[in-house]
């Protein structure tokens, strides 16, 4: 983020919103901010997109990709920071060269998906135990400060967990 208001800085460029989606590991298909950014693009409220790269803005193939692009002709400018040539004033931007890397993109997306799901299996067939490492709680300390008065918070603090890991373990109790 800082490179890309860096970059439109020293382009004289003023940022009048940044849209940031945060989605890592997950199947979440919903970018709420992306969203947003297409209906205030749809309302002319800015008039350039500037995204880190294509992979950045849509890994979700051709047809998609050239979707938001239209979204963008009617006045709306976009420019990729790493890939300067993904530019609306570029004429290389227009057809095959989007298209080829929409769907590099849209293969990126499915190659790490399955490169993680190998590597969590061969870590289960080498017997690792997959998550976060069980937190053990002296549940018999915690009802001791319970009963010096002492609220969840002190507690899970003294004792180095979460206060969630704290309900978890009294319920277990």
């Amino acid at each position: 983020m800082e490179q890309l208001r860096e970059f439109a800085d020293r382009q004289g460029w003023t940022i009048t919103v940044e849209y940031v989606d945060t989605v890592t590991g997950s199947r979440k298909k919903t970018r709420p901010q992306f969203e947003r950014m297409l209906l205030a693009a749809s309302q002319r409220k800015f008039d350039l997109v500037l995204f880190w790269a294509l992979d950045r803005l849509s890994r979700e193939g051709i047809v998609r990709t050239l979707g938001y692009r239209s979204n963008f002709e009617d006045g709306i400018r976009w420019r990729s920071y790493t890939q300067p040539f993904l530019d609306t004033g570029n004429a290389m931007t227009n057809g095959i060269v989007l298209s080829v890397l929409s769907a590099v993109a849209q293969q990126e997306r499915i190659t790490l998906s399955e490169r993680t799901k190998a590597g969590l299996q061969r870590a289960k067939c080498a017997g690792r135990k997959l998550g976060r490492r069980a937190v053990e709680v002296d549940i018999a300390k915690v009802h001791r400060l319970r009963a010096e008065g002492l609220g969840l918070r002190v507690i899970a603090v003294r004792l180095s967990v979460s206060v969630n890991t704290l309900q978890k373990a009294r319920r277990k109790d």
